[in-house]
């Protein structure tokens, strides 16, 4: 890598870091980012992840998870793991999307994520308006955080490889819905799909472009 392309991506690390370094002069040590992934497809669970990140990473190129190529998110995501203090994924179910609704179910995945972090967050930093409830730790909801704050985009990447790994393994579980390509979102071709054949088990029933395909397929038979 050449010097100055070295100097751009370790300028951009430093103002990611800047959430992170301010909370440390204010004393805390652990800080913890997270994220999740899979609001609004059609299939699949939400996924999310919690990390805590050391002082001094040299992870070039973190970004939103959104704004990278899935190689990239592949390479960083190794990077994460082997560098972070702390690391946990976990998810919500389609059957709690159902029980909770989607906003409650995405809380749930991401309690589930920081309770499974090997070491005890002393603050966290949560993408979006969203407050976990229910964690006796200070906490601080960004909005756009995934791009504002290195330890949340660092969850970011996490949660949305490995919502994607999942929906690979689906693919092949229940083929003919592509989500090996939409990954449950609802692509033209997925919603083409979902109206012919109806939906799988894994598809999230209370949605209206679900409910709709229901109806479809019930008037075809």
């Amino acid at each position: 890598m050449k010097k100055k392309d070295q100097a751009v991506l370790q300028e951009k690390l430093n103002s990611l870091l800047s959430h992170e370094k301010e909370l440390k002069l204010k004393g805390y040590s652990f800080i913890a980012g997270v994220d999740e992934a899979g609001r609004g497809p059609l299939a699949g669970p939400v996924v999310a992840a919690a990390v805590i990140l050391p002082e001094q990473i040299r992870l070039y190129g973190l970004d939103d998870s959104k704004k990278l190529s899935a190689a990239k998110r592949e390479t960083l995501a190794f990077q994460i793991k082997k560098a972070a203090v702390a690391w946990s994924v976990s998810l919500a179910t389609v059957c709690e999307i159902k029980w909770i609704n989607i906003h409650w179910a995405s809380v749930l995945a991401m309690k589930r994520a920081v309770k499974g972090l090997d070491a005890v967050p002393d603050y966290m930093l949560i993408d979006g308006r969203t407050y976990i409830d229910g964690l006796q730790i200070p906490q601080q909801a960004l909005v756009g955080g995934d791009g504002s704050s290195a330890s949340i985009a660092a969850a970011s990447i996490l949660a949305k490889v490995t919502r994607d790994q999942l929906m690979q393994v689906y693919h092949q579980i229940y083929p003919g819905y592509g989500f090996n390509t939409n990954k449950g979102y609802p692509t033209a071709a997925h919603l083409k799909i979902l109206s012919s054949r109806g939906p799988s088990p894994i598809h999230r029933m209370d949605f209206s472009p679900v409910k709709e395909s229901l109806k479809t397929v019930a008037e075809i038979i």
